[in-house]
């Protein structure tokens, strides 16, 4: 029986051992560096809204998309036709959250999937945990981000994603 026993003790022990190596892999990485850059002019803007747009009209979505500059001023927003009200802010706050933070808002919403450790990232003031925003990189700076709210979060983070490659 000593030996069972001390058998179930050290699988124990490992199987603890290798839930908090990986805890500690998974845990927050350090604020990305990259600077902020000359605000996204109009027409770079129109570039990023028209790829957004066509990303989710090609899918028959519904959805807000805000664009904001990199002093954090709205520099577009469209909400597309039979969207909801209710996406206009969220998009809003999504841009926000990858400009403050120079991330997308996905590396949050992952953060707070975790559990543990990572649910102190819903005490980040203005960290959006929701996929849908990303910084707009030009030149290797942040020139600003795109929001987009309003189907589920992959779909909100694909139509993003069309917006944000039309920056570079």
């Amino acid at each position: 029986m000593k030996t069972q026993s001390k058998s179930v003790l050290a699988s124990i022990l490992a199987i603890a051992i290798a839930a908090a190596t990986a805890s500690a892999q998974q845990a927050p990485t350090a604020p990305p560096t990259t600077p902020y850059g000359a605000p996204i002019g109009l027409e770079a803007a129109k570039r990023v809204m028209a790829a957004a747009e066509a990303e989710a009209m090609k899918n028959d979505w519904g959805i807000a998309i805000a664009i904001l500059d990199s002093t954090g001023h709205i520099v577009m927003l469209h909400r597309l036709d039979n969207t909801q009200y209710g996406p206009i802010g969220v998009a809003e706050d999504k841009a926000r959250s990858a400009l403050d933070y120079r991330r997308p808002t996905k590396v949050f919403e992952d953060l707070v999937a975790q559990g543990g450790i990572g649910m102190r990232t819903l005490a980040l003031r203005g960290a959006s945990p929701l996929v849908g925003g990303i910084p707009l990189i030009a030149d290797n700076k942040v020139v600003g981000a795109i929001g987009v709210s309003g189907a589920t979060t992959v779909q909100d983070g694909q139509v993003a994603k069309a917006g944000a490659e039309a920056a570079k």
